[in-house]
């Protein structure tokens, strides 16, 4: 009888064990995919430094995608977008137009152009738009829906309807503004 019991109890037991790796590894997983606030520095060629979030897909098909987050100086804020596929360089620094980006709200926003660059030997292309600051409470309060990028000549507008990630923007900026708040109190 007390074998049986063992044998149940080492079950049952298995069981949770088994549980608990698995749900200890998809939170481990999902905080690696998406990590919120991990602030990290980049000093450009030029000198600049900006702060950023890693990149989260907001689009993704096996023939486009797009990635992005907030970027700042620590004076301004920048939404950083990386399109794919993306023209040449020479094409690429001529794409200057702004960028429109829908949110929740149903409000379009105008962002205006400040700068696209290319990265990790010209197989990123990033372009920045500036963040209007009357724009910033907006954006902490809605999800993005969707963006449209004049691609140039070649292609013309691209619109991208966000499909993952739609509150990264808002959580990113949030983030930023914490630490800007924190820093301030210390």
């Amino acid at each position: 009888m007390d074998s049986i019991i063992n044998i149940a109890n080492f079950i049952a037991m298995k069981a949770i064990i088994k549980n608990t790796i698995l749900l200890s590894g998809f939170l481990s997983f999902a905080m690696s995919a998406f990590p919120q606030c991990e602030i990290q520095n980049l000093i450009y060629p030029d000198g600049s430094m900006l702060y950023y979030i890693e990149p989260v897909n907001f689009y993704w098909t096996q023939s486009k995608n797009l990635k992005g987050g907030v970027v700042t100086d620590k004076e301004n804020y920048y939404l950083a977008l990386q399109p794919s596929p993306f023209p040449e360089k020479p094409l690429g620094h001529k794409l200057k137009d702004d960028l429109e980006l829908k949110l929740a709200n149903d409000s379009t926003y105008r962002l205006k152009h400040f700068d696209t660059r290319y990265m990790e030997h010209d197989t990123v292309m990033q372009m920045l738009y500036f963040i209007d600051p009357p724009y910033v409470d907006d954006l902490l309060k809605f999800e993005a829906v969707s963006v449209r990028i004049n691609m140039g000549s070649t292609e013309g507008l691209r619109t991208y309807v966000f499909k993952l990630h739609k509150a990264a923007i808002k959580e990113q900026l949030d983030c930023f503004l914490k630490e800007k708040e924190n820093k301030k109190k210390k």
